[in-house]
Parts: structure tokens; C-alpha cells; sequence
């Protein structure tokens, strides 16, 4: 099988190839070569450890209750940090610092009030809250960056392709890369298509008689094939015709707006072929 590779990738684009749901080619490496664990911990720790001296010396004049906001502050920039042990650390230590250096006996781990009690109760789950929010987060933008060096390195490899073959033979990487990257069961070129199919529009809306269908939600039609126009309909190049039958394919705007791209690659390489005839 003759393979493509994306430059500046590790990752090989194949053609026809087949993709596991949630991979993706190309990408971010998780690698950062930042510090280690232990020195972020250490860290996580330190900050609020830092934070409850310095609070100290306003506790006579500062209700603990605001002193225990500025600790949840803390936390949030130790959990930016994006390790898990970071964000507890300082999660635990704000907890036991608000303990001994904010409530009385100060000095002591002891509290002697019930709100003060629930105070620090609050500030510990609060952090471990805010530390699962930010991983969280982190995990959805090394995705979305993993998804765009996927969808980016698939417009990259079929534009560089559209210029050294033949159209036909772009025609068939294209059909394989269309099942990939919308979920389908088949996709297949056809010269000509039934207008009163639902129709995948360049700017990744699909519609049927002009009404838009809500893909994100319901996904793409199972019960009829939806055509990926090639070119402009006064062209005459045909459509790509994506099958997704046998499950509920929801691709995503992005996804489709690519798909609409690749689509525009095989309409030029149409274009000139026929006017090199």
C-alpha cells in the first residue's frame, strides 16, 4: 500500500486507510520538558505555604472568610501548573495553613469555631475542584490542537498530492480520507448525483432542499446518502456520495469544512486535467 507522509509529522496519512474513532494523525507532543513532578509539588506546596505567612499579619483586620479567597486564588494558579499532585498539594496545604496560621489558637492545628470549621472544609474541596477544572481544561486544548494538526496535515497532504497525480487517482485518496475523517461506512465519486439528496455545503453545513439538518446533534443521515458536491453544480464535475448506514456519524463543523476542502482539491485537479485535454 502506497503510503503519504506529512512533512514535519511523524504520523502517515494512508491512503484509504482506515482510522480508530478518537485518533488522529499528527498532533501536539505531551512532552513539555518542563520541570518534574517532584519540583511542581514542591511548588504547589510552597505557594500557599507563602501565602498563609504573609495573610497572617492581616488576620486582625481581615475576616478569615476573604483571607480563605485569596488561598482558593493560589490554588487556581498552582493547578495552572497542569499537574494533578500540584493542584492537591496546594489544595491540602491551603487547607492545613488556613488551620494554623488563620484561625485560632492560631499555631496550632486546632479550630476552635464551627464556621471556621466549614471554612476550611470548603477551601480544601474547593481546590481539589478547581484542579480537576483546569486538568480538565488542558485535556480539551490538547485535543482540539491534536484534532487542527490532523485536519491540517490532511489539507496538506492532498494539496501537495493534487499536483502529481493523476485526477482520478487523487479521486480514490480522497474517497479513503473522507471515510476517516467524517465516520463513514463508504464514500465514492459519482458524475452525477440526486439533487434532492441532502447536500454537504462548502461551509460544513448540510441541508436538504435548503433546509439545514443539525448534524452536531442527530448526526449525518443514515437512511440516505448525502452528496459532497465537487466544484460548482454549473461545472458538472459530480459529488462525493457519503454513506454513514450502519451508525450515527457526527462529524464536526470542522471536520466538514475539510471535507468541503478536499472536496475543492479533486474540482481543480478536474479543472485542469480537463483543460490540459
Amino acid at each position: 500500500m502506497r503510503q503519504f507522509r506529512v512533512k514535519g509529522r511523524q504520523d502517515r496519512v494512508k491512503m484509504g486507510g482506515r482510522r480508530r474513532p478518537g485518533q488522529f494523525y499528527g498532533g501536539v507532543s505531551t512532552d513539555r520538558g518542563g520541570p518534574s513532578t517532584t519540583v511542581l509539588v514542591a511548588v504547589g506546596g510552597l505557594l500557599p505555604l507563602v501565602a498563609c505567612l504573609l495573610l497572617s499579619t492581616a488576620r486582625d483586620v481581615v475576616a478569615n472568610t476573604n483571607l480563605a479567597l485569596v488561598l482558593v486564588l493560589v490554588v487556581v494558579a498552582a493547578a495552572s501548573f497542569g499537574s494533578r499532585a500540584t493542584g492537591l498539594s496546594a489544595a491540602v496545604v491551603s487547607a492545613v495553613g488556613f488551620d494554623v496560621f488563620l484561625t485560632q489558637p492560631y499555631g496550632q492545628l486546632r479550630i476552635h469555631s464551627a464556621a471556621d470549621v466549614l471554612t476550611t472544609v470548603l477551601l480544601l474541596l474547593i481546590g481539589v475542584a478547581v484542579t480537576e477544572l483546569a486538568l480538565w481544561g488542558r485535556r480539551q486544548q490538547a485535543r482540539a490542537s491534536e484534532q487542527r494538526g490532523y485536519l491540517d496535515g490532511l489539507l496538506q497532504t492532498t494539496g501537495s498530492l493534487a499536483g502529481a497525480m493523476s485526477a482520478r487517482t487523487l479521486i480514490e485518496h480522497v474517497e479513503g480520507q473522507l471515510v476517516d475523517l467524517l465516520d463513514l461506512d463508504r464514500a465514492y465519486y459519482v458524475t452525477a448525483f440526486d439533487r434532492a439528496a441532502p447536500v454537504l455545503q462548502s461551509d460544513g453545513t448540510v441541508t436538504q432542499r435548503g433546509r439545514p439538518l443539525d448534524v452536531d446533534r442527530i448526526g449525518l443521515p443514515t437512511d440516505t446518502e448525502v452528496a459532497l458536491v465537487v466544484g460548482s453544480t454549473v461545472e458538472g464535475h459530480g459529488a462525493f456520495q457519503l454513506v454513514a448506514a450502519t451508525h450515527v456519524s457526527r462529524p464536526t463543523l470542522q471536520q466538514r469544512q475539510v471535507a468541503a476542502l478536499l472536496a475543492d482539491h479533486v474540482a481543480t485537479a478536474l479543472r485542469q486535467e480537463a483543460n490540459h485535454r
